[in-house]
């Protein structure tokens, strides 16, 4: 099993949206940057993610789950990029703002802090119990 952060906007895509889903999920689709598609074309089905609230919040908010793997993405019309299908398996009790990501020593590696615009990227697994424990999960 792998880890994953997944970035949205919450006002064009939120934890809340992605909750009223259930388990039937939905297509994690739009991504247009080529390191970000070859990270969604590394999931597998049972790999958990994280969801990150970008530009208003910046924070991570909840864990999804992997229930597709990738496949070409229905709204890119040239067929280049791929899409995924998450579904939603938890919210953080206490989100983890990315201020508080970066006063971590044991965080200063991490993707969303060295590659800030990226917005689909793995979480090595310590990284992942650091921040569930920061979430109070």
């Amino acid at each position: 099993m792998k880890y994953w952060l997944l970035k949205s906007e919450p006002d064009v895509w939120s934890i809340y949206q992605q909750k009223n889903e259930g388990i039937k999920g939905t297509t994690w689709d739009g991504v247009r940057n080529y390191q970000a598609a070859n990270n969604l074309k590394k999931m597998k089905i049972g790999d958990l993610c994280f969801f990150y609230h970008s530009n208003i919040g910046k924070e991570i908010v909840g864990i999804t789950e992997v229930i597709k793997e990738s496949f070409i993405d229905p709204s890119d019309k040239n067929g280049r990029f791929v899409a995924v299908k998450v579904k939603f398996r938890s919210l953080l009790k206490k989100p983890v703002t990315l201020e508080n990501i970066k006063k971590n020593k044991d965080l200063k590696h991490l993707s969303l802090i060295k590659q800030s615009r990226l917005s689909v990227m793995e979480i090595d697994y310590k990284s992942w119990k650091i921040i569930n424990k920061m979430g109070n999960i």
